[in-house]
């Protein structure tokens, strides 16, 4: 297998075949497993050695999805969550204890930004946020406790682009676990173990799975690492179910054809908005316009499936942007093959205050939008439809 392409790794690494001689895997609906005898079962629970004991720990469909992730991020193990937000709390809270330090990248995800400000405190792991755009302010930051660096590249919802090479010597120089957010991108466009990265990190519930269908997330990295959130995850339970393991499989033979058109209709909606006169801002990372464009062409093999701008008028012209689509569908979610928008400062983002909403350049007319797979010429123009339906008329009365 590890000659083979991508594409090949994806579709076909599966599961052993039963006695059924089944070309597609099946789903493995057991919540437990049997043993041959009482010697087996005590040596799998001694971990001497492997096999499925409960689903709470492992299950066929949840390995055949953690096995072909490893395979395309080129990381050693992984384990499989119930969500994205299991994935990032699991890949901290398996390898943190009371008095750690995190350095974090100030852009990123509402709700990790809720663990480190709500939920680590409570546990005495603290964090700093250092400036995604000034390399200088992270070694500033790090402290004799820091035991970790996190951040997501590109990140939610600014699509800031981080240097995966440099933060890979930073963590390596002072000895440090560093651990990316790789659910934009995916292991299609970017490979942060590449860069150095110790731990990957997904929501699976995005462009992984792709339909909107199912919830799940992916813990990958170093082995030592991942044995050590493994423990955590098999006694605090934050398992995928059997079904969603296998839809997220299935999803994988397929991530390569989505993404490109992804990334296609992506490309040719930013550069269609690019100067629009009702927007302040267009944010693409293979914009040439994007201030880390070189860097994004440098460490993904396409721009990814996100396109973030910026209405004239503010909070208010945002929600009637919103309003006015007639196809794109508003929700948070992203990823799906339908095109969704969101509105960050209002929903994802919401619970930061203002100043830190800008503090990572979520403005209040700020757009997120993730593109589908429909027709972009569709996407086009039922966004600029709804540009011109909430369009701010300049007073020319006299």
């Amino acid at each position: 297998m590890e000659h083979q392409n991508f594409e090949t790794k994806a579709i076909r690494t599966q599961a052993s075949k039963s006695e059924f001689r089944e070309h597609s895997s099946p789903i493995y609906m057991t919540s437990s497993f049997t043993f041959e005898d009482a010697e087996q079962a005590r040596a799998l629970f001694a971990d001497e050695i492997q096999g499925n004991i409960y689903t709470r720990f492992s299950n066929p469909n949840n390995n055949e999805f953690i096995e072909k992730l490893c395979l395309l991020e080129e990381t050693e193990d992984g384990i499989a969550t119930a969500s994205g937000m299991a994935a990032m709390f699991s890949s901290m809270a398996g390898l943190l204890s009371a008095g750690d330090h995190v350095l974090a990248s100030r852009s990123v995800f509402g709700s990790t930004h809720q663990l480190f400000t709500k939920v680590f405190p409570k546990w005495g792991i603290s964090h700093t946020y250092a400036d995604i755009h000034n390399q200088d302010e992270w070694e500033e930051k790090i402290q004799p406790n820091t035991k970790m660096i996190f951040a997501e590249t590109p990140s939610n919802p600014g699509l800031d682009i981080i240097d995966l090479e440099w933060l890979g010597k930073l963590s390596k120089k002072h000895g440090l676990i560093l651990n990316i957010d790789n659910c934009f991108a995916t292991p299609y466009l970017q490979q942060p173990a590449k860069w150095g990265a110790d731990i990957v990190t997904h929501s699976a519930t995005k462009f992984i799975d792709g339909q909107g269908r199912a919830i799940g997330g992916a813990i990958l990295g170093r082995k030592d690492l991942i044995k050590e959130i493994r423990f955590f995850a098999r006694h605090s339970g934050p398992a995928l179910s059997p079904f969603n393991g296998w839809v997220l499989s299935k999803s994988l033979e397929t991530l390569h054809v989505r993404m490109d058109r992804h990334c296609d209709n992506a490309l040719k909606l930013a550069e269609y908005l690019e100067g629009h006169d009702e927007l302040e801002l267009v944010k693409y990372p293979f914009l040439k316009s994007h201030p880390k464009h070189l860097l994004a062409k440098k460490q993904m093999k396409h721009g990814g499936g996100l396109v973030t701008f910026v209405v004239k008028g503010g909070i208010e012209r945002g929600r009637d942007f919103l309003n006015s689509l007639e196809m794109l569908s508003l929700t948070a979610n992203l990823g799906d093959s339908r095109t969704t928008v969101t509105h960050p400062a209002s929903t994802t983002h919401s619970k930061l205050t203002d100043e830190e909403r800008l503090e990572v350049g979520i403005l209040p007319g700020l757009v997120r939008v993730s593109v589908g797979l429909e027709n972009v010429e569709d996407i086009i123009r039922d966004v600029e439809n709804a540009l011109i339906k909430t369009s701010i008329k300049e007073d020319v009365s006299v």
